[in-house]
Formats: structure tokens, C-alpha cells, sequence
């Protein structure tokens, strides 16, 4: 199965709630990237970000998702 990054993020909260709503959605995910960036400093900027990622053919309908439901600024 090959994953797809439809999210990244430097802080690993943001990342794991984000893999935490499209868990909620139905949606299989991964974090990639998450162990180093909280171990070792510095390392979450050289990896890129720690990274959800969901199954390639799903990847448009989890940004849809991400995007639709995201918080709204006020």
C-alpha cells in the first residue's frame, strides 16, 4: 500500500490530532517522521514536519476532509 502526506506539521499535538480526526472519519493513517522529531532536537525541521499520511487513493478525500473540518478562524 502506498501512503501519501496529506499533513505536516513541526508539532507533534497538532500531527496527532489531526491523524486522531481522520481516525475518527474512517480514515487509515500513519504518522511518519513523529519518533525522531520528539527525540532528538532539531530533527522534526530536517525530516520535514512529522507527516500523516493515509492509503494514495483516499488521499484527495482525507484533504477534503482535513479541509472541510478544520476549525474556522474568528
Amino acid at each position: 500500500m502506498k501512503l501519501e502526506t496529506v499533513y505536516a506539521s513541526f508539532n507533534a499535538a497538532d500531527a496527532l490530532l489531526v491523524s486522531s480526526r481522520l481516525d475518527a472519519a474512517g480514515f487509515e493513517n500513519r504518522t511518519k517522521n513523529e519518533l525522531t522529531a520528539m527525540t532528538l532536537d532539531g530533527t522534526a525541521m530536517a525530516s520535514g514536519g512529522i507527516q500523516v499520511q493515509v492509503p494514495e487513493d483516499r488521499a484527495a478525500e482525507a484533504r477534503e476532509f482535513l479541509k472541510s473540518s478544520a476549525p474556522s478562524e474568528e
